[in-house]
């Protein structure tokens, strides 16, 4: 077996990236100060905690403070600006 190592640009990817979870994204770069708050639905806990580790990861990568707040018995969690 031969190993060689090559510049990443050499490298063709054939598939783009799509998550179930890129409307979220999509929904959290319209966030405002005082504005609206994004609504969204989720089907158990472990889904709950993806989705939060989504606006975690927002919020480090575009510098912001999304806050969030869940309705567990309804099984909705809203995220906010403020």
């Amino acid at each position: 077996m031969k190993v060689k190592i090559v510049p990443r640009s050499k490298v063709r990817v054939s598939r783009k990236s799509k998550s179930k979870y890129d409307k979220v994204k999509d929904a959290m770069g319209q966030l405002k100060n005082g504005g609206e708050a994004l609504r969204v639905k989720f089907s158990d806990k472990k889904e709950l905690n993806s989705i939060r580790n989504i606006a975690y990861a927002y919020n480090k990568e575009h510098n912001t403070r999304i806050r969030s707040s869940s309705n567990p018995n309804e099984n909705i969690i809203f995220f906010y600006m403020e």
